[in-house]
């Protein structure tokens, strides 16, 4: 995995299949909607889609999410052809009613290999706040582990921004009694209803990934920042170069050593409910869409893919840095707050170090 090529192939694909939720999440990117779009892809549409993607010889990770994908009647339908398919499928359900112990199962006998569930804070009231429904907590732990009694491995997605940074020690506490397999921190990108909640600073996100760099070497599940990734130069700078890479995980989807880092359109692509290809969910510019375009020459060849994974493209200290092919800056968030996708990301303190002087941080 060390010679993973993001040129050919991205390591992970997320896909959007429907945007109904129940919950009004404060922080959601995709501003769900109550009701099913009329315009999702359907059954057909999207038997032909993990087709085209299992074309993709190296097996990517595919995560089924929404809005929350248990809204679609098909969807063990869509992950038992995408296991058939040689990919390797996740789930993200939102905690309403609908992960019962008997959907989980069927989960898991569709070839789901792992289940994540979002937790935004160890503290039950503030979670609800984010969530938007009261008892969203409770549910949240009731579906995490009607997921373990049913075997299946377990991710928890956390949102961080200045509401609940206080939350990050109880959270690895809490996790580390929930015996997860990893813990995923989304560090805020203001897209979608995100635009309304406060971010951390550039000093605030250097501290939590430092908190976070510590952790890892603490806890028994692994640790993963998304939306920054400065967390893999923290790492360099600490000189634990297997830290966070190469994790292996029962249920193979452990993670690539990570030489040069996934980040947007680079190792990572993003299928919306309508079919359009974007570099994340988070980056909302679509290069194509699979209804007329083949989303494997999307990934490959579009000039957006192509730019992002095109380490010299990038602008301002982030082009500059010593550490852009492992980090490269969150592009997301370069977009969300400049209208640029390739410019430098504000979330990151670090000056980039002239050739042969000690790498520094500076806020």
């Amino acid at each position: 995995m060390t010679a993973f090529d993001f040129d050919a192939s991205p390591f992970t694909i997320a896909w959007e299949v429907t945007r109904a939720c129940a919950y009004k999440c404060m922080h959601c990117r995709a501003d769900a909607q109550v009701r099913r779009d009329p315009r999702e892809l359907d059954t057909n549409e999207a038997l032909a889609l993990i087709e085209s993607l299992a074309r993709f010889q190296t097996r990517p990770i595919l995560v089924l999410t929404g809005g929350d994908p248990l809204m679609r009647r098909d969807l063990f339908a869509l992950a038992r052809h995408a296991d058939a398919q040689g990919l390797r499928v996740a789930l993200t359900p939102t905690a309403t009613a609908l992960p019962t112990r008997m959907r989980l199962a069927q989960a898991r006998e569709s070839g789901v290999r792992r289940i994540a569930f979002s937790i935004d804070a160890a503290d039950p009231a503030l979670h609800d706040r984010f969530r938007g429904f009261r008892g969203s907590y409770a549910r949240t732990l009731s579906g995490l582990r009607n997921a373990i009694a049913e075997g299946l491995p377990v991710q928890v997605n956390t949102t961080l921004c200045a509401l609940n940074v206080d939350q990050l020690q109880p959270m690895a506490q809490m996790l580390e009694e929930l015996q997860v397999v990893q813990w995923s921190v989304f560090f805020l990108v203001p897209v979608g209803r995100g635009k309304r909640l406060p971010m951390l600073t550039p000093q605030q996100h250097e501290e939590a990934l430092q908190w976070l760099a510590d952790l890892s070497s603490e806890v028994s599940f692994d640790v993963k920042a998304t939306a920054a990734p400065q967390y893999r130069r923290i790492l360099r700078q600490r000189a634990r170069r297997s830290a966070g890479a190469g994790f292996q995980f029962a249920d193979g989807l452990s993670r690539p050593h990570e030489g040069k880092g996934v980040g947007d359109g680079r190792g990572f692509m993003f299928i919306s409910h309508v079919g359009e290809v974007m570099p994340s969910g988070f980056l909302p510019l679509s290069a194509g869409n699979v209804r007329s375009e083949d989303p494997v020459a999307i990934y490959r060849s579009s000039r957006l893919f192509s730019q992002l994974r095109n380490s010299g493209a990038l602008r301002g200290k982030c082009g500059r840095c010593e550490f852009k092919e492992v980090c490269g800056g969150s592009r997301a968030r370069a977009y969300a707050l400049t209208g640029d996708y390739l410019a430098a990301d504000p979330s990151c303190p670090y000056t980039p170090s002239p050739a042969g002087t000690p790498s520094r941080v500076r806020v």
